[in-house]
């Protein structure tokens, strides 16, 4: 098993390398790893270390970052650590989660100012930092379009240009098509009301009848949760912090960014529950603390939990002991699920929240109602909780 055996630099480096061919990575970015993996080569044999694991690369990236910020560093010294990162990640693993790296977009000119103040117009109005960037990426297209037509300014912008523009959508995806619209409309809407266009050209841009379909949710069976949680080794502390983790999603539908945000004060060990404010909706919400779940946590902290003073309960079981991320949350659960031997598990997706749709799934064969689901897993509406409707195939076959 990943994590557990034995391995030179050599060894995981080449597994790694393998990897990322299979995943078609380009041979300019493999050259950066490798890069970075020469470094850390020297590092060992230096310190005359025969084996790589992740006390060793904590110790190496250490000695990188000299008692400087991350922040602080050259793009050559990040890409060090990255290269570090991904060799534990894959030990310990098997896989590396994608990182998309976001594009940074230039708006200059006349046009291109008005569309800045617009994305921070739209950011008074606290919506969120997805919009913001899809209003960002799609009106980018179109500032950059009026330039491929010489409109430099917005004395030169005509009908015809944005018809042009809209014409110009036809092969798009019904999805990119839709936000272009509405990136574009709201952008028109702006310009009218803050009186730089003196007539609202709003009308020129149609509606799209667009509606994004909700997709099936994954989930796995009673069964199969048992599996993985049986698939955990609670009696070393990474172990015991593991299963504390996988219960919170899997007993009680927590999403992944309210695990590795719970915090002391968020359990009442007086009336044995849970109470805390949801990441994502902002919503309260009181869950209880089952016994099950209870005693993990307690085993945790007590023969666990590395010495902090952070108030977060579940923390890095390697140096430097911060507070846990959601992506590592996800690559835990991911490596539970493998070693279980659960079948498909390919063809599924493979995180915490799968165990949260699992929950829904669980709910619905115990004919529970779907107004106390919702309550359970945090919504603030009933229509979250539409979509699980259509995994509960015993109760569809019934109604046909």
């Amino acid at each position: 098993m990943m994590g557990e055996k034995k391995q030179t630099l050599y060894e995981i480096t080449s597994e790694v390398e393998a990897y990322f061919n299979s995943l078609s990575y380009h041979k300019v970015r493999i050259r950066v790893y490798k890069n970075g993996w020469k470094l850390l080569k020297k590092f060992m044999e230096e310190h005359r270390i025969e084996f790589f694991d992740a006390k060793v690369a904590d110790v190496f990236i250490s000695s990188v970052l000299n008692k400087r910020f991350y922040t602080d560093l050259s793009r050559k010294e990040k890409d060090v650590i990255r290269s570090t990162n991904v060799l534990t990640e894959y030990q310990t693993t098997g896989m590396i989660r994608f990182r998309s790296v976001r594009k940074e977009y230039k708006f200059e000119g006349e046009i291109g100012n008005l569309i800045q103040d617009f994305l921070t117009y739209r950011n008074t109005q606290g919506l969120s930092e997805d919009t913001i960037n899809n209003n960002k990426l799609y009106l980018h297209r179109f500032l950059s379009y009026l330039d491929s037509n010489r409109v430099l300014a917005l004395s030169d912008l005509d009908k015809k240009h944005i018809l042009g523009f809209i014409n110009g959508l036809g092969s798009a995806s019904k999805s990119t098509i839709h936000c272009t619209l509405c990136s574009l409309r709201c952008f028109l809407r702006y310009l009218f009301d803050t009186e730089y266009l003196d007539s609202d050209l709003t009308y020129l841009v149609p509606k799209s009848r667009y509606r994004k379909e909700a997709r099936l949710p994954t989930t796995y069976t009673k069964d199969e949760v048992e599996l993985l949680l049986n698939a955990v080794d609670t009696a070393s502390p990474k172990g015991k912090r593991d299963i504390a983790m996988i219960l919170l999603a899997a007993r009680l539908g927590l999403r992944a960014s309210d695990i590795c945000g719970l915090k002391f004060e968020n359990i009442h060990w007086g009336t044995n529950t849970i109470h805390l404010t949801q990441r994502k909706t902002q919503e309260k919400i009181e869950l209880p603390l089952l016994v099950e779940l209870g005693n993990a946590i307690i085993d945790y902290l007590k023969y666990g939990r590395p010495m902090s003073d952070l108030p977060y309960i579940f923390l890095r079981a390697q140096q430097p002991y911060d507070k846990l991320e959601e992506p590592t949350l996800h690559s835990i659960v991911s490596f539970y699920l493998k070693r279980a031997g659960i079948s498909n598990i390919d063809q599924k997706k493979h995180g915490p929240h799968a165990l949260r749709h699992s929950l829904a799934g669980i709910l619905l064969e115990q004919k529970t109602p779907i107004p106390v689901i919702s309550e359970v897993l945090g919504h603030s509406k009933y229509g979250g909780v539409q979509t699980y409707l259509r995994i509960d195939l015993t109760s569809l076959r019934q109604c046909a």
